[in-house]
């Protein structure tokens, strides 16, 4: 078995250290925050993710955690590379936490490999060899290995992988970052430098790609009377195609795609290529949240002093993230227009991202004397949102599902107005003689 150093202490680093800890191997985590560190030493995650706190409880004996970079990499045979790379204002993927690590490296002797995890634009690989180079470390391996890993399925993901994709400059390097995921039976890509890199950006924007083009579906549908999850279905079970990631909703969020579409568009654009199609999934990505607020006012006329309740706050469920969730967008924009906002979620703590918002134990209370409840992430508690107790608590009974979740008949049913994406609308028709509301705005 192996020891691997791992450089950073996100949510990609923990994993990927669990993980590896899981197939026997030694792993050292080390990150730059004191404060991550001991938490992490306590057995306390700065992250949900289910499973993860188990694993690496099973796995302490293998598992250790520190500040000193030397400790990280003493006779280690692997040294991954697992920090954040965030978007700047111009869009580029921001590289410093990646430089940092190499110029927190020690000397190392033997013949380690470098692994690249974390997701860099095309070419960093190439930068990173000429770096080691350049401080006279031709005898350290470097490997790209770049994760696909979901928030929520973490664990499993690596675990039970689609495929693992390994570049590398020399193939000596490549076999042993193959072998040292031997005991995962999933097939294995072998690439160059490049094209490894290019294959997580790729994945990314086709997945991106796939939702924004269902949401659009999704809108048609609305004007012309058609269910979208119908559609959905028959379109996924052409085997050209297939049925993930043709679920209609409010768009995609959380740290890679935003990011991984951002980064793959200026590469293409420093490059000299204009990426049209990539440019209009973003474009119909930010749209598609904003859409909410139209249904919102179709039944509530303005929406000034109206009480709305976005139910889930991170950008998806089962994890805590609240990255480029939709729910900040929609809670600006409901402020913008004068609406009093109410916000709940079971793990995330949206902290200041979501100032002005009234954030609620439970979602009793946040939908009690409501004008409306947006459903904003498919928690499974909200399965039972259409029931006779949360009806009565609202002021409005109106129930705008972002993630069609619910079923729209029985919802209705249940002396609800329903408003779904891309699904036939509430026959009620709107909501326009809904009451003011006599609570005094501040």
């Amino acid at each position: 078995m192996s020891k691997v150093g791992i450089f950073g202490a996100g949510w990609v680093g923990v994993v990927t250290a669990a993980c590896f800890a899981e197939l026997g191997h030694t792993t050292v985590v080390r990150d730059v925050v004191p404060e991550r560190i001991d938490a992490l030493r306590q057995g306390k995650l700065p992250f949900h993710e289910p499973e993860l706190a188990e694993l690496i409880e099973g796995n302490g004996d293998r598992i250790t955690f520190t500040d000193d970079p030397a400790e990280a990499a003493a006779e280690a045979d692997f040294l991954y590379i697992c920090v954040g790379t965030p978007s700047t204002y111009s869009g580029d993927a921001n590289l410093s936490y990646v430089w940092s690590v190499l110029d927190d490296l020690p000397e190392l002797p033997g013949r380690p490999v470098l692994v690249m995890k974390s997701t860099v634009p095309v070419g960093t690989g190439e930068k990173v060899r000429a770096a080691l180079d350049a401080r006279e470390m031709e005898h350290v391996g470097y490997a790209s290995n770049p994760e696909f890993l979901a928030e929520g399925t973490a664990v499993r993901d690596f675990l039970a992988p689609d495929r693992i994709v390994v570049g590398s400059f020399d193939p000596a390097d490549g076999d042993r970052v193959e072998e040292l995921h031997a005991s995962l039976a999933a097939p294995v890509v072998r690439s160059d430098v490049p094209s490894a890199e290019m294959i997580k950006l790729a994945a990314n924007a086709f997945l991106m790609t796939r939702i924004s083009f269902i949401n659009e579906i999704a809108n048609v549908c609305e004007l012309v009377g058609a269910d979208v999850q119908e559609v959905a279905r028959g379109i996924g079970l052409d085997h050209r195609l297939g049925p993930h990631f043709l679920r209609a909703g409010i768009g995609y969020g959380g740290s890679c795609f935003p990011k991984d579409a951002s980064a793959l568009k200026q590469l293409a654009s420093n490059s000299g290529y204009h990426f049209q199609l990539l440019s209009a999934v973003i474009e119909v990505n930010e749209l598609q949240k904003r859409r909410v607020i139209a249904k919102l006012q179709k039944h509530l006329g303005k929406l000034r002093g109206k009480r709305v309740a976005l139910l889930g706050l991170s950008f998806k469920p089962n994890t805590d993230d609240m990255r480029e969730a939709p729910s900040i967008v929609l809670a600006s924009r409901l402020l913008a227009e004068g609406a009093d906002v109410r916000g709940w979620d079971p793990v995330a703590n949206p902290g200041e991202l979501l100032n002005g918002v009234e954030i609620c134990e439970t979602v009793a209370d946040a939908v009690r004397d409501a004008d409306a409840a947006v459903i904003v992430t498919e928690w499974s508690e909200l399965r039972d949102l259409a029931s006779v107790e949360f009806r009565d608590s609202m002021r409005t009974p109106l129930i705008v599902d972002g993630r069609n979740l619910l079923d729209p008949a029985a919802v209705v049913k249940a002396g609800f107005a329903y408003e779904g994406i891309g699904r036939p609308t509430s026959p009620v028709g709107g909501l326009l003689e809904a009451t003011e509301p006599k609570h005094e705005l501040a």
